[in-house]
């Protein structure tokens, strides 16, 4: 086996690659001489596919992934492209899946059709699934930004990693949180309602989250499943959640129907000592408690999360705000990682051959700006292995990381709610 490389990154300005054997390949140079790079387009120019929703229910994310996906190209370019390939460029090349399986598995063919030597994306799992797919036909690197099914790396497939956590990890984790933090307060969960999407990436969030909480002595239920790009309003469900006299409501989901479920809690008051997102796409985001106020005062989320203690995050924020007006999204942050990812496996091959690419990946140890164990490191199935949460929790109208210590800017409070 090849040794391992490390792949060192600056977080907002230049990405760092190490050398690979000191100079161009004669491939590569063969390549250009007739210009072109193996599969990846011209020698000047290497195109990698940014998938997304750009359109529907979570455009708002799926923009903010594309945004950062371009910075990290920016970024990378402006620090001299792909050494090992003469300063090679890169180029974003973006499409829109709209949050629909088809559309994603359609838009990532059209991508390799236009010659993409890798694919970043989805933030949907069920789309995910069908993107992977288009990738492993192909034989070019998808780096999964943001979806946690497990499903999705249960198939043995050889070009597709995942930077974020696991559903099995976000959730075990949620469950082990949600102990350590209530009983450390003196009033232990003891009954758990859940309510979350009804897709793959909440099921399987819910399954592991369960399993843990039960090996720890928690009763669940009721569960409760919804229609993520449907639903517009949760009073019914948090009724039912109310007569149920639980002390928690565990939430995963999106930011929207985020939105919508702390806009129900406000009015129902269901009597709950906490509202716990785990792997929830709202609750951890600074645009939430701007958005909905005091009504997600003292919400947690067990979530994959910017390490806003790293200076190279905080210049990343920075930029982001600078560039887009806007303050950057934990997906934005994995999609920049992605798109490191896969360049600094350029960096390692040498050349824009699919199949090298993805073993310089499987290889590397590239720098991330997410909380986590380390670098990021692809296990043989294609899981970050240093992946794993944290826990955040909204406080005075902002949100804090609370949980484990090492990662803590505040201390949890528990209950949530006065």
């Amino acid at each position: 086996m090849r040794k391992t490389r490390t792949v060192a990154a600056a977080a907002a300005a230049a990405l760092i690659f190490s050398a690979c054997g000191g100079s161009t390949p004669q491939a590569a140079d063969d390549d250009a001489e007739n210009g072109t790079q193996g599969t990846g387009g011209s020698s000047e120019t290497i195109k990698i596919g940014s998938l997304h929703p750009l359109t529907g229910a979570a455009a708002a994310d799926g923009q903010q992934m594309d945004n950062g996906a371009q910075l990290a190209v920016d970024a990378i370019n402006e620090a001299g492209g792909i050494e090992s390939m003469g300063g090679a460029k890169l180029e974003l090349v973006s499409a829109d899946t709209q949050g629909k399986p088809e559309i994603g598995q359609s838009e990532a063919q059209r991508l390799v059709q236009e010659g993409v030597i890798g694919l970043v994306g989805t933030y949907q799992s069920a789309v995910t699934a069908n993107v992977s797919t288009v990738a492993e036909r192909s034989k070019i690197p998808l780096v999964i930004d943001v979806s946690s099914a497990d499903s999705i790396l249960e198939q043995g497939y050889q070009f597709t990693f995942r930077v974020q956590p696991s559903s099995a990890v976000l959730g075990t984790g949620g469950a082990q949180y949600l102990a350590e933090v209530s009983e450390a307060a003196g009033a232990p969960a003891q009954k758990i309602a859940i309510l979350h999407e009804q897709g793959p990436f909440g099921s399987g969030v819910r399954d592991s989250f369960v399993a843990e909480a039960e090996k720890r002595g928690m009763e669940i239920g009721p569960v409760v499943s919804y229609d993520a790009a449907s639903v517009s309003d949760f009073t019914t469900q948090i009724t039912q959640i109310k007569a149920a006299d639980v002390d928690v409501l565990m939430v995963t989901g999106y930011y929207r129907d985020g939105v919508l479920v702390a806009q129900a809690v406000e009015t129902v008051d269901p009597g709950l000592d906490a509202v716990w997102g785990v792997a929830n796409g709202a609750f951890d985001l600074p645009q939430f408690p701007e958005e909905v106020g005091e009504a997600g005062e003292g919400y947690f989320d067990a979530n994959y999360h910017p390490d806003m203690t790293n200076e190279n995050m905080q210049a990343l924020a920075e930029l982001y705000e600078e560039t887009h007006n806007d303050q950057i999204r934990t997906g934005a942050v994995l999609a920049y990682d992605a798109v490191h990812v896969l360049a600094a496996g350029l960096e390692s091959a040498g050349e824009a051959d699919g199949q090298k690419v993805r073993d310089a990946i499987a290889q590397n140890e590239v720098p991330t700006h997410i909380a986590g164990n380390g670098p990021i490191k692809f296990d043989e199935a294609g899981e970050n292995v240093n992946a794993f949460p944290i826990l955040m929790q909204v406080q005075d109208g902002v949100v804090v990381q609370v949980h484990p210590e090492q990662f803590a800017e505040a201390e949890a409070i528990y209950p949530g709610f006065e």
